[in-house]
């Protein structure tokens, strides 16, 4: 029996008969098989409705099938489905899509390339800077994630196993120290460690404002002094980071890094590129995750993910002059830029922008911090991070200790599926990541703090207690 037969006989066993035909080293959070979605919600092949709060790591920021963003595909699928970038100076959707980025980006950044994948946005902005620069050195940070293709997997470092037996890596990467402000030995021992960082994240409408935050400056202090030991500025070409880490964790580092980083980048002649591949497209409430943060100013950015509201479509921004130095012929790809991507593009920025998706995108961000700053009176929630809708929860160790148990998080998304939710683990430690739609209604959020109440009392069950600080 063909894997189409018997998925539509409903064979008991149809998900592991596909499963053994397709690669295991692509990892599976829900043992289902997807057959269609609408806003928030996705059905699977065995009849079951689940509240998505993964949004696809964070790609369907209008929400699953959106009437503006489908339409706008349909129409230019019956137009053009294929306009290569070599051979066309561009499409109609890519001017009407030039025109929106220029809108929405920062003013410095006036050019674009177009690719696929976030991935493949990464590595491009790597051969820019080091095509501009003509220096080699690349120096990305603790706990990013950048992707799995061997120029970004070699500037990865939120887990090994991404890394694992792919080596040699793509030379001239130096890993410079990130802020993780909550497990810093300097604020743990500082008698008023505990006013620097608090559970709470540092949004509007909770205690601590964000240029409050204090930081020991360690590994600001580090970065600098790997200019002087490792990488030479002459040598130096970028510095990565995103602005928010994503698959590290849903970090936000303290006011001074990102401005420090940049002051050194500008005082070395080295370029920022700042990844905003996961934090972009006003997943944080913003059209940028680094808006958020005053005078960082990117030389590059890197955007993918929610920009085709789960239509494949990534680009590199860039200052006027960055392309300077690279020759025609040195970028490109055969499927970059594709017209189905920039009219998917299009509609995607038109929807965030009049149905007032940042706006959305913060009140529920809010909504979803507050429910989650309940739980963390009950349960052992020692982090509350990240900004409007890329929110995470770290926990820790039932005995009140910074350290949860290995595999705590995963048990909560098992949890979670059990119970029709879907949602994601994030970082080296024990720690949940919600990325739901940027127009995901208040009852939806209601529902997912309800669903992973349960989950939590099935996981810690009677060890259950508050986290008792966070130093």
């Amino acid at each position: 029996m063909s894997l189409a037969n018997a998925l539509r006989s409903g064979s008991k066993d149809v998900v592991g008969k596909v499963a053994d035909h397709l690669s295991p080293a692509v990892a599976k959070f829900a043992p289902v098989i997807a057959d269609r979605a609408e806003g928030s919600y996705v059905w699977t092949t065995d009849g079951q409705k689940h509240l998505d709060m993964s949004g696809g790591i964070g790609v369907t920021s209008t929400g699953h099938c959106h009437p503006r963003v489908v339409k706008a595909i349909q129409e230019q699928a019956a137009k053009f489905i294929h306009a290569q970038q070599n051979v066309f100076t561009a499409s109609v959707p890519q001017v009407a899509l030039l025109d929106k980025l220029r809108d929405i980006c920062p003013e410095q950044l006036t050019r674009f390339f177009f690719c696929n994948s976030g991935s493949e946005a990464v590595e491009n902005a790597i051969k820019i800077a080091r095509g501009h620069t003509k220096k080699q050195n690349i120096i990305a940070f603790e706990n990013g994630f950048h992707g799995r293709t061997m120029g970004a997997m070699a500037l990865t470092t939120s887990k090994t196993y991404y890394r694992a037996n792919f080596g040699p890596l793509m030379p001239g990467v130096f890993i410079a120290p990130y802020p993780y402000c909550l497990h810093c030995k300097a604020r743990q021992a500082s008698p008023s460690g505990n006013d620097w960082y608090t559970v709470e994240p540092c949004m509007p409408g909770f205690r601590m404002n964000y240029n409050d935050r204090q930081c020991c400056n360690g590994p600001l202090e580090a970065v600098k002094w790997m200019l002087t030991q490792q990488s030479a500025p002459s040598e130096t070409a970028a510095m990565i980071i995103e602005p928010i880490l994503g698959e590290g964790g849903f970090l936000t580092p303290p006011p001074s890094y990102l401005r420090g980083l940049r002051e050194l980048c500008t005082q070395h002649n080295i370029l920022l590129i700042i990844d905003e591949v996961q934090s972009g497209v006003g997943r944080t409430g913003k059209w940028w995750g680094h808006e958020h943060m005053d005078g960082v100013d990117a030389d590059i950015m890197t955007f993918a993910k929610g920009i085709g509201s789960g239509f494949p479509m990534a680009g590199v921004a860039t200052r006027e002059d960055t392309f300077d130095g690279i020759a025609a012929g040195q970028l490109g790809g055969t499927y970059g830029g594709s017209v189905l991507g920039a009219a998917a593009a299009c509609a995607t920025l038109d929807v965030i922008r009049e149905e007032g998706l940042l706006e959305n995108a913060n009140e529920r961000g809010a909504q979803l911090v507050k429910g989650l700053m309940q739980l963390q009176q009950q349960f052992p929630i020692i982090d509350v991070r990240g900004r409007g809708l890329m929110v995470a929860i770290e926990f820790g160790g039932t005995d009140g200790s910074l350290s949860a148990k290995y595999g705590t998080a995963a048990a909560i998304t098992k949890a979670a599926v059990k119970r029709n939710m879907l949602l994601l683990s994030a970082g080296a430690r024990e720690t949940i990541r919600f990325l739901p739609a940027l127009n995901v209604k208040a009852e939806e959020i209601d529902q997912a703090l309800n669903i992973l109440a349960d989950c939590l009392e099935e996981v810690f069950g009677s060890e259950a207690q508050p986290a008792t600080a966070v130093a």
